[in-house]
């Protein structure tokens, strides 16, 4: 019983307030030191990893895609390997852990999952040139793949266009309101 308890107080509930990200990191201090390594390691600025999160899981953990249905009833798998507070692929998920060499990385993990995402954006900025305070482009790349945003398929997605938008208007607010708070959260002291 003990153990089942504290593998339960080992899963953790969305921030109270997701909209903030000075409350969720008051909250969380790990999150900000984790947000704070991937911004040293990668050149990420925490407001954008932790914006295209908001997007993609709501800060949730072990977040999943719909199921599939067999004649509407049946459950039939999901409708792709999204996982985690990243909704990275399996492939993807794979790719990030053998180029980094952080072969236990888990999506569950919110430290390993801001890392993907700033290795993710490192990668974009690499390979398509987009700025790292770029969270629209950033978003394109990182829902699309980094073929998918160079051929240009986001622009036969008119949905996508707008969340990607909404991902920029909630990298804006959480970039204010970093600036706001960040020198009275609890930080990492460099170097480790």
């Amino acid at each position: 019983m003990l153990c089942v308890a504290m593998l339960a107080g080992c899963t953790s509930a969305p921030p109270r307030n997701p909209d903030n990200l000075c409350a969720i990191f008051q909250d969380r201090p790990a999150w900000h030191r984790a947000a704070q390594d991937a911004e040293r390691a990668w050149g990420a600025p925490v407001f954008v990893p932790m914006a295209i999160m908001y997007q993609e899981s709501s800060f949730r953990a072990k977040a999943r895609p719909p199921r599939r249905y067999v004649l509407g009833v049946i459950p039939w798998g999901r409708v792709s390997t999204a996982y985690g507070y990243t909704q990275a692929l399996d492939s993807t998920w794979g790719q990030y852990r053998q180029e980094t060499g952080n072969r236990f990385a888990s999506r569950s993990d919110f430290a390993d999952s801001v890392d993907f995402i700033a290795w993710y954006m490192h990668k974009s900025r690499q390979i398509n040139g987009i700025a790292m305070n770029d969270a629209y482009r950033h978003y394109l790349n990182y829902h699309e793949g980094w073929t998918g945003y160079r051929r240009g398929s986001y622009t036969r997605k008119a949905w996508l266009l707008p969340v990607a938008r909404r991902v920029e208007s909630r990298a804006r607010t959480y970039a204010a309101q970093y600036a706001g708070c960040r020198d009275d959260l609890p930080r990492r002291r460099w170097p480790f």
